[in-house]
């Protein structure tokens, strides 16, 4: 697990977490304690930013059991600058879910998908862009399990909700047609499928 760890991203943030785990010294003027909490938050939301990206990156590099510690250090220092029932954190919820379906831990996807879709649900302004994330990735869940009737049921709204967003022709709206056309294309319904891969 430590080799893991090394290599995933603490090798990147080891001299990052230095300031970050040094308490702030006892005797200081109130003007000292705030600055140096605004670093402190500052470094906590940088190094947060880096494991996201980091993570992202070897997903998409296929290498999902690499990514898991840097999408665990991203929810945590996210938790950590935010508050644990942050909209904020919903991305890293859900690049934990992509992490550990990739890795075969449906049943731990699941209760990061839950946790995202609850911190959504208890967020009455919650962005449209953020709402598609996650109807994208409980899509993508669902498709994975072959309970393809809700997978579109949730891909149909990540379409709607990107199309509003981003616009009819935006690479994030056709993303959702591009997984909508591989389920249909999977259930052997070719002509929707032709249909959604042009559209795409």
């Amino acid at each position: 697990h430590q080799k893991a760890d090394w290599v995933s991203i603490h090798e990147k943030i080891c001299q990052l977490l230095i300031p970050v785990r040094t308490p702030l010294p006892l005797h200081l003027a109130e003007k000292e304690r705030k600055h140096g909490t605004e670093q402190l938050l500052k470094r906590q939301k940088y190094i947060s930013e880096l494991t996201y990206s980091t993570a992202q990156q070897l997903v998409l590099d296929g290498k999902h059991k690499e990514a898991v510690p840097a999408a665990l250090h991203a929810l945590r220092f996210g938790t950590e600058v935010y508050g644990s029932n942050s909209v904020h954190l919903v991305p890293a919820y859900l690049l934990l879910a992509e992490v550990s379906a990739g890795v075969g831990r449906l049943p731990q996807a699941s209760k990061y998908l839950s946790q995202a879709q609850w911190i959504v649900l208890s967020t009455p302004d919650c962005s449209s862009a953020v709402q598609h994330q996650l109807h994208r990735s409980l899509g993508l869940f669902y498709a994975a399990q072959e309970n393809f009737d809700q997978a579109l049921y949730h891909l149909a709204n990540d379409v709607y909700l990107a199309s509003s967003t981003f616009g009819l022709k935006s690479l994030e709206t056709s993303g959702g047609y591009f997984h909508m056309a591989n389920i249909f294309f999977h259930q052997n319904k070719m002509d929707i499928a032709n249909s959604l891969y042009t559209e795409v």
